[in-house]
């Protein structure tokens, strides 16, 4: 079966920056699928949430997601409303929604991220560091970490709710 898309990169593995890792808040972010790939339709990221790990309450005015637990359970707080999720179950956050999670468990934890439409790579290549070797422990929350993304935020469209 032929396609004008053929040899476009459709189907490949994790090669170039695809597959390279960032540390975030307590966690290990591994891209996935780029907005340079999807034409800018989406960002794709699997999410090694470490415990204790993931943000503080904030809010994406540019973009919806969706996440999906695949290994562990991580507690989501959206819309007021808090809950855990477990391996196999997923939740939406409208843009403009506040909302937050964390991995209070005691083991790291694994979702994918969706981003629509894509544009958030930028901050993950902007405040977090690139990983050099993905067997370390995600580093820990700090201020600096903490104040860095307060200020990319309004480049990303992020707010942060206090």
């Amino acid at each position: 079966m032929t396609s004008s898309r053929e040899g476009s990169g459709i189907i490949r593995s994790h090669l170039g920056e695809l597959g390279k890792s960032w540390w975030g808040p307590g966690d290990m972010y591994t891209f996935l699928v780029t907005g340079e790939e999807s034409g800018g339709l989406m960002f794709a990221l699997d999410c090694l949430v470490g415990v204790g790990g993931g943000p503080p309450l904030h809010r994406h005015l540019a973009e919806d997601e969706l996440f999906t637990i695949t290994e562990g359970s991580i507690r989501f707080t959206a819309e007021g409303e808090t809950r855990a999720l477990s391996a196999g179950e997923s939740i939406f956050v409208p843009r403009g929604t506040a909302h937050a999670y964390t991995n209070d468990g005691d083991a790291p934890a694994r979702m994918i991220a969706v981003y629509t439409p894509a544009g958030m790579e930028g901050w993950f290549r902007e405040v977090y560091q690139p990983v050099k070797d993905p067997s370390e422990t995600p580093p820990p929350i700090t201020p600096e970490l903490l104040e860095g993304m307060r200020v990319a935020g309004p480049r990303y469209h992020v707010e942060w709710v206090d």
